[in-house]
């Protein structure tokens, strides 16, 4: 075996210990995601899932992917390729197989998420989803998927010298979108206070796998891998969040269960010579109808303070002051914004998952 280039020589005799974290990850990845593929399968609909949780998390991965494969490391690992046995070569690449699973993972979630979407929420908020905003969802995470492929290969065969630059651009999407990727997913479980199609099970495996994934890459990539593995963290912390709200709804809310049960005790059922048509209880439409109250008077007392703060004399003159106090009160009101919805959505005993009968799919 000829090692005649030293970067390979880590390759040749791989760490026992890490080597089979690594493909335990691997299969981990697989195994997390099976829970959420058979929950859509089985209830045959993705209700529940926000659209814009499937597209952040599809381009999210896909961005993750050129990161991985553009990095340095991950170059000097798959040149070495020729220089040392197979075992060597196939450790090198587990970081590249790694990423590229969690992001064939998310596609099928991608392709089950439209191909089961409800085609019938007459009897949903105006405000959820249509099947059309589904299928743009998958248009654009495609055209993402294969920009970012074409790129990579660009700027590999045109200029090798700017891949590093073009890997940390990646990298650094990727965060962005992992970033503000559960947003919409927790905006939507907490407005249909339910789960739904989202599986639980999935987010019990993933939240402390990522962080084990996380070590791991940053073992393999060191800290100049931060863009690979510094997601991970980030996602497991918003997952986590998630995680958190799913449990709570689903097992200790007053609503817990409403995920898998129909909705005989809350609507009747008016049968005609059409038809049937489905009449919600009035209490039901109070339950949906009652967050204004509630958010309003939340969301005054919150953003008065805020204002009453950035007016408050404890802020000196001058340009410079102004520049901080900008700075300080856009995140505080930001933050506002989401603990008055959290409150607001907790506080309200209503829900609409029960308004969904079985949440199966009507074409």
């Amino acid at each position: 075996m000829d090692l005649s280039n030293p970067r390979c020589e880590h390759l040749a005799s791989p760490d026992i210990k890490n080597f089979i974290l690594s493909i335990l990850i691997v299969f981990g990845i697989l195994l997390s995601y099976t829970p959420q593929h058979v929950r859509i399968l089985t209830m045959k609909t993705s209700f529940g899932i926000s659209p814009y949780f499937v597209l952040l998390g599809t381009t999210s991965g896909s961005s993750a992917l050129a990161n991985v494969i553009s990095q340095q490391q991950s170059l000097h690992d798959m040149a070495c390729c020729k220089q040392v046995n197979g075992m060597g070569c196939f450790a090198g690449i587990l970081g590249i197989l790694q990423v590229g699973t969690q992001c064939l993972c998310f596609f099928i979630i991608l392709f089950l998420f439209v191909l089961f979407f409800p085609r019938n929420t007459a009897h949903l908020p105006k405000s959820s989803p249509t099947y059309r905003t589904a299928v743009t969802v998958a248009v654009i995470c495609i055209l993402h998927a294969a920009f970012m492929l074409i790129t990579t290969l660009a700027v590999g065969y045109t200029r090798p010298s700017s891949l590093q630059a073009w890997s940390n651009f990646c990298g650094i999407l990727s965060a962005l979108l992992a970033s503000i990727q559960y947003f919409p997913q927790i905006y939507t479980t907490l407005r249909l206070r339910c789960v739904g199609s989202l599986s639980i099970p999935m987010m019990c495996i993933q939240t402390p796998g990522s962080l084990v994934w996380a070590g791991s890459l940053a073992a393999r990539l060191g800290p100049k891998g931060w863009s690979t593995w510094g997601v991970l963290i980030v996602t497991a912390c918003l997952q986590g969040t998630l995680l958190c709200l799913g449990v709570f709804f689903e097992f200790l809310g007053p609503n817990r269960g409403h995920s898998h049960e129909g909705h005989d005790k809350d609507t009747e059922v008016v049968r005609g010579g059409a038809g049937e048509e489905e009449v919600v209880a009035e209490d039901d439409q109070l339950a949906v109808g009652g967050d204004a109250f509630v958010e309003g008077s939340v969301r005054s007392s919150l953003y008065g303070w805020i204002l009453a703060f950035g007016k408050s004399g404890m802020w000196s003159s001058g340009l410079e002051m102004q520049k901080r106090k900008t700075v300080l009160l856009v995140p505080l009101y930001f933050l506002a914004a989401m603990y008055q919805s959290l409150l607001a959505q907790l506080l309200e005993h209503g829900t609409v998952c029960h308004l969904y009968p079985t949440v199966k799919r009507n074409r």
